[in-house]
């Protein structure tokens, strides 16, 4: 036990660098016109195009767009698989609080046994849970707000930084 108490206390690493204020406001300004197409778009064409995990993406995508977790494959696919794993397991097993858990767990196990790890995907379940969507839901918002965030990325990152973006598809 006292070994899983000091466990508890961390290794004692120094906190990560600080960003540099350009870098900063880049993410500041990335996220502001991910979110701001696809609330837009939404809002003109009277459709759900936005997910709450979409706000994670965006920390991601235009703070740390180098990481895996960042890259469109995995942004675009985890979502995309994690809302399926929540519509099915809902489908299948109804609103009850161990098949969310379930629907959780297994869009974990997807999305790393497909190399399409995005962890803000691992809401998308609980959001399914949450609104009892029908299968359309695939589609719009997921898909379709997933692509759109992923397209600002690309665009964003590629005119704002002198690295390549992405690392890999």
């Amino acid at each position: 036990m006292t070994e899983f108490i000091r466990k508890l206390r961390g290794d004692g690493a120094a906190l990560p660098a600080k960003p540099g204020m350009k870098a900063i406001m880049l993410a500041w300004l990335g996220g502001f016109c991910a979110i701001a197409l696809v609330a837009g778009m939404a809002a003109k064409l009277e459709m759900m195009l936005v997910l709450g995990s979409f706000g994670a993406s965006c920390v991601l995508l235009f703070g740390f767009p180098d990481a895996p977790f960042s890259q469109p494959r995995n942004t675009i696919a985890g979502h995309f698989l994690s809302s399926l794993v929540g519509l099915t397991c809902l489908m299948l097993f109804g609103p009850t609080w161990w098949s969310v858990a379930l629907a959780v767990g297994t869009a974990i196990a997807l999305m790393m046994a497909t190399r399409t790890v995005h962890p803000p995907a691992g809401s998308n379940p609980v959001i399914v849970y949450l609104i009892q969507p029908e299968w359309d839901f695939l589609l719009f918002p997921t898909l379709t707000g997933a692509l759109l965030v992923a397209l600002v990325a690309l665009i964003y990152n590629n005119l704002t930084r002198n690295d390549r973006y992405p690392k890999y598809w």
